[in-house]
């Protein structure tokens, strides 16, 4: 397996511009998330890597080697699409085999990395069975087994599990990251849903219109969102936003918000304009005592959880509070938020203020 490095990547079709000077490193074995809403520049920053599409400008190094010129053929990298792309006329034995037949690799060779591959994937049982009468998830392991027995450098996977329903692909997803920790391969996974992303990635660059606007692991993804597109795109629900108009001091740990005091993490920085008080569902408790306030408009059960929606008169708030705390609509109610997973944003900018949560963050990008 390998490392890869991606230096000022740049993808520019007529006068669009697809990707935007994007830079990270993939480390070897890492199962790397690459994750953003459609359009956004995460499939052909794939494609560049595989050597599907050449950049316009920057460099590509896998194993140490620059490839961005070169052609997918050369790269030694396997590809999973998320149609599958099988040869419908052939059996499971010879589309996995396709890729090493085609190679020139005798008989005897073949049938024995078929055969290991097929015990890895636990698929020994269909070898002989016509692609066209398998489920979906039997064509995706057929596909994958394409992948696995070449031994490539890495492997390229474009939303492989976008075909599935909504049940099987989390289990899938579940077998793809056993798969991955059994081999130790280098993956480089394109998704536009974040729970997959959290539950597999190692690490995570978040793209939204060809930039790249965080590149961490998944708790860092998450707890310290690096500008405020991550913030809402990340979490279900989305972070809630307070817009306000205020002064932050370097060293402070609180701000005036709608004319109450709500703590946050200890600023690096003072900072004076428009601002964005972000706090997360889970980090909102509801209590009789609160300051700031809200009316509830609605809950939704969750099972162990509900969601709670409130009216605070700047804009509405959701709350993931116990399923057995008592709420009922119309309801005033105080709010009280846990002021160290607070992040602070530049309105204007939508970057987050650095501070104790973020430190060390925002260098990523």
């Amino acid at each position: 397996m390998a490392e890869i490095v991606i230096r000022n990547l740049r993808k520019e079709f007529g006068d669009f511009t697809a990707v935007q000077s994007s830079s990270f490193k993939i480390e070897d074995g890492e199962f790397f998330m690459l994750l953003g809403p459609s359009g956004c520049g995460k499939t052909t920053t794939l494609r560049m890597i595989a050597g599907l599409e050449l950049p316009t400008s920057g460099e590509i190094y896998i194993d140490g080697e620059e490839v961005g010129q070169r052609p997918a053929r050369k790269r030694d990298i396997a590809f999973v699409f998320q149609m599958f792309a099988l040869y419908p006329h052939m059996n499971v034995r010879r589309n996995i085999s396709y890729p090493l037949v085609s190679q020139g690799m005798p008989k005897q060779q073949v049938a024995e990395k078929v055969d290991e591959v097929s015990r890895i994937l636990g698929i020994g049982d269909i070898l002989d069975r016509p692609v066209s009468g398998l489920s979906g998830g039997d064509r995706q392991r057929v596909a994958l087994g394409r992948a696995i027995v070449r031994d490539p450098k890495a492997f390229m996977m474009d939303e492989p599990l976008g075909a599935l329903d909504a049940e099987f692909r989390e289990h899938m997803a579940e077998e793809l990251r056993a798969l991955h920790d059994r081999m130790n391969a280098t993956t480089v996974y394109v998704t536009h849903d974040q729970l997959e992303a959290m539950q597999m990635g190692d690490k995570i660059v978040v793209m939204n219109h060809g930039v790249i606007e965080q590149f961490g692991t998944p708790r860092d993804i998450y707890d310290k969102p690096a500008t405020m597109f991550v913030a809402d795109f990340i979490g279900s629900p989305s972070m809630n936003f307070l817009r306000f108009h205020g002064q932050v001091h370097a060293g402070s740990n609180t701000v005036v918000v709608h004319h109450e005091e709500l703590e946050v993490p200890r600023l690096q920085e003072p900072f004076e304009g428009d601002l964005v008080y972000g706090i997360r569902p889970e980090h909102i408790s509801l209590s009789d005592g609160g300051t700031y306030r809200g009316e509830v408009i609605a809950s939704e059960y969750l099972g162990t959880t509900q969601i709670v929606t409130l009216n605070t008169g700047n804009g509405e708030l959701k709350a993931r509070i116990p399923s057995d705390q008592p709420v009922r609509a119309g309801e005033n109610v105080g709010l009280e938020f846990h002021g160290a997973a607070v992040t602070l944003f530049d309105n204007q900018t939508g970057r987050a203020l650095r501070s104790e949560l973020n430190e060390g963050v925002l260098s990523h990008v």
